[in-house]
């Protein structure tokens, strides 16, 4: 088994972490992923069979990540108009 850990640190954690819950939660063969709130950081714990699944759990999970970012970024703007 393979594992990776990536340590980020974000101004809503919990928010990332939340946006993240669904895809945490899905069956994926050949991968896990767990997700925490560890002081101001939050952690993702991957475990994968293989080196291409690792990769792949690792990419989508990142793209997801700035997808909240992105999301998050123009709510915020868009609340300070207001």
């Amino acid at each position: 088994m393979l594992t990776a850990t990536l340590r980020m640190a974000f101004d809503d954690n919990e928010s990332v972490l939340r946006s993240l819950s669904p895809e945490m939660g899905r069956e994926v063969p050949r991968s896990r992923v767990d997700g925490r709130v560890d002081g101001n950081e939050l952690m993702l714990e991957f475990e994968a069979e293989d080196i291409s699944a690792l990769r792949a759990a690792l990419n989508s999970y990142i793209g997801w990540i700035k997808i909240t970012e992105d999301i998050n970024s123009l709510v915020g703007k868009r609340n300070e108009r207001h």
